[in-house]
C-alpha cells in the first residue's frame, strides 16, 4: 500500500531554482539510442534499489550542461516530476509528486524522448526527510512502462524477497574433476563465490553414453538435476556474473586431463545458460 503525503512541494537542491519555466520540449520522437529494457536490465535495477515505483512523468526540464557532470555523450540530465502511481517494492514514506533527476538521450536537436503522460518504472531511493524526492539508483534508472516490463519486474521483485532466493555470484571459488571408474564418467563439482558468503554451487556428472547432466544448488546439498530456467533470478545469478572460462588457479583438478575435462564441464554450464543481453551500458 503506497502512504500518500499530499501534494505539498518540499523544497529541492538549489540546482532546481534555476529550473523554474525551462519545461522541457517533447516534440520530438523517441530517440532510437533509448532500446527497450532486457530482463537482466530489469534485475541490475531491481536488485539494487530499495524502492521500485510505478509513476507517470508530468514535467522534465533539462539541466544547464555546466551543472550536471558526468553525463554520456548525446544524454542530457533532467530534473522530472512525476505523479505515483504504485509502489511495488519498498517500504518508505511516498509523496504523490515525486521530483528526481534522470539521464535521458537525445535527438538530433537535443530533444529527449516524448515522455510527458506517459508511465514509467523509477528504481530508487529515498531522501532522509524528503518523501517527495528520490535518488534514483543510475542516472538512466527511469525505465519506460510496458505490460511485459511490468510482468517481468513483478516476477523479479517476487523471487527477490522470497526465502531461499539465490545469492548473489561474485565469481568461481574453486573447480575440480572427479574421474569415474569408467572412461567418459566422471564429476565435476564447481564452487562459487557469493556477496553475502553462502553456498552455491554447479555439478555436472558423465556417464558413459549418457548425455552429461548438470544443475545448481543454492545451498550446501549439490544437485545434478535443477538447471534454472532462462530469465528467472537463479538463471540471471549465472548467466550475467560468471566468467566466460574457469579463471586461473580456481581449477584444483588433478592430472592435466582431468583439468581439461573440468574446464569443458564448466563450459558445457555456460553455453547451456547462454547470452545474458542488457542493454542499458
Amino acid at each position: 500500500m503506497i502512504r500518500h503525503l499530499g501534494k505539498a512541494i518540499l523544497p529541492i537542491a538549489a540546482v532546481f531554482c534555476a529550473l523554474a519555466g525551462q519545461q522541457a520540449s517533447a516534440a520530438a520522437p523517441q530517440s532510437p539510442t533509448a532500446p527497450a529494457v532486457t530482463y537482466a536490465d530489469l534485475a541490475d535495477l531491481a536488485d539494487s534499489a530499495p524502492l521500485v515505483l510505478r509513476a507517470q512523468l508530468s514535467r522534465l526540464a533539462r539541466v544547464e550542461p555546466e551543472r550536471a557532470p558526468g553525463v554520456r555523450p548525446g544524454w542530457g540530465r533532467f530534473y522530472a516530476e512525476a505523479e505515483t502511481g504504485a509502489l511495488l517494492s519498498g517500504d518508505a514514506l511516498v509523496g504523490e509528486t515525486l521530483r528526481y533527476l534522470v539521464d535521458l538521450p537525445l535527438d538530433s536537436r537535443g530533444r529527449p524522448p516524448r515522455l510527458i503522460r506517459k508511465p514509467v518504472f523509477l528504481f530508487a531511493a529515498p531522501v532522509a526527510g524528503k518523501p517527495g524526492e528520490l535518488r534514483l539508483v543510475a542516472p538512466d534508472a527511469q525505465v519506460p512502462w510496458d505490460t511485459a516490463s511490468e510482468a517481468s519486474l513483478r516476477a523479479i521483485l517476487t523471487e527477490l524477497v522470497s526465502p531461499g532466493a539465490p545469492a548473489r555470484v561474485t565469481g568461481v571459488r574453486e573447480a575440480m574433476h572427479v574421474p569415474g571408474e569408467l572412461a567418459g564418467e566422471g564429476e565435476t563439482q564447481i564452487f562459487l563465490a557469493t556477496r553475502d558468503g553462502s553456498a552455491a554451487s554447479i555439478a555436472i556428472t558423465r556417464h558413459a553414453g549418457a548425455e552429461p547432466s548438470w544443475g545448481v544448488s543454492f545451498s550446501e546439498v549439490l544437485d545434478t538435476s535443477s538447471r534454472p530456467a532462462r530469465e528467472t533470478l537463479r538463471w540471471y545469478r549465472l548467466a550475467c556474473f560468471l566468467p566466460a572460462a574457469l579463471p586461473p588457479g580456481s581449477n584444483l583438478s588433478e592430472g592435466a586431463a582431468a583439468q581439461a575435462q573440468a574446464q569443458t564441464d564448466y563450459r558445457l554450464v555456460i553455453d547451456a545458460l547462454g547470452p545474458c543481453p542488457r542493454n542499458r551500458s
